[in-house]
């Protein structure tokens, strides 16, 4: 990888954890994924209409097709996500979930498309396992296995973390084929795409707008935090994977999981937080081994 899409990946890493303390800061739902997209359809209004001016009128079918797709993978993906930062600790739910979407991108292509699994791929796989074990609580689960209340908390963490996974697997692959294979721009991607976003988000607003205001005046600093900040974040990763493999790119993302992990335990005061900064630093480890595998 070109040091250049590295130190894009590294930034938008950090920018990445910031954003998602703030999200499960604000301990919202659907009505607060709506904030954000509102958020960021007004903020970088001028730079995605100045883009689209230029670029819309030359897309055809399949770039609208991948435009509607990316945005409903993305909003089914942020939505599990919050669900899992109010019901779950985001030192679990995070890095399973960033550990989990290229581990199984990596499987996919070795059982679906015929890709070999080297020594280095092998262990990159245990290094996730062993990662996973950590940050789901290690060798305190075995404690945890004695208190009810704990057992339900992490394992929900851990099923809301495999589920965000999965979506951040898939949209990354559609998202990857726009900017490398259709060319599209990876501004326009993400800013198109919020509108679709919107679309389906809208009516948990519209149901009940006095509620959605109350909300709005207690998680509107979290929602213009996210709304900003964290466009730039995947922005700066699809420009990464313009000059980088995909399979190198994704799995690099993972250096977020540390700075997720230190800084939750810290902020939110979550509990075995030198467990889960060592299972983060093993998922990173792990997937950066199976992609150079």
């Amino acid at each position: 990888m070109p040091a250049s899409a590295f130190a894009l990946v590294v930034l938008a890493g950090l920018i990445h954890a910031s954003w998602n303390i703030a999200a499960k800061k604000a301990g919202g739902d659907a009505r607060f994924a709506c904030f954000t997209g509102l958020v960021m359809m007004v903020f970088w209004a001028p730079l995605g209409l100045w883009l689209g001016w230029q670029q819309v009128p030359l897309w055809g079918t399949a770039q609208w097709a991948l435009i509607v797709v990316s945005g409903i993978l993305h909003v089914l993906y942020y939505i599990v996500l919050l669900r899992g930062y109010r019901r779950a600790d985001l030192t679990v739910v995070y890095p399973l979930a960033r550990g989990f979407g290229p581990l199984l991108s990596s499987l996919v292509a070795v059982v679906f498309l015929g890709e070999q699994l080297s020594a280095l791929g092998a262990v990159g796989v245990l290094g996730v396992v062993l990662g996973v074990f950590f940050i789901a609580g290690g060798p305190g689960l075995f404690r945890v296995a004695h208190d009810p209340a704990q057992r339900v908390r992490v394992l929900r963490g851990v099923r809301y973390g495999l589920v965000t996974g999965a979506f951040i697997a898939s949209y990354t692959v559609v998202d990857g084929y726009a900017v490398k294979w259709m060319l599209m721009s990876p501004i326009l991607i993400d800013y198109f795409g919020n509108f679709v976003r919107l679309v389906f988000l809208l009516p948990s607003v519209l149901r009940d707008r006095a509620t959605a205001s109350i909300l709005w005046s207690r998680q509107w600093k979290y929602a213009l935090v996210v709304g900003i900040i964290s466009p730039v974040s995947y922005v700066l990763v699809l420009y990464a994977v313009q000059v980088a493999p995909i399979s190198h790119v994704a799995p690099a993302r993972e250096v977020s999981m540390l700075f997720a992990a230190l800084l939750g335990g810290h902020l939110l005061g979550e509990g075995d937080r030198w467990a889960r900064v060592g299972g983060a630093a093993l998922i990173a480890a792990g997937v950066m081994a199976l992609a150079l595998g």
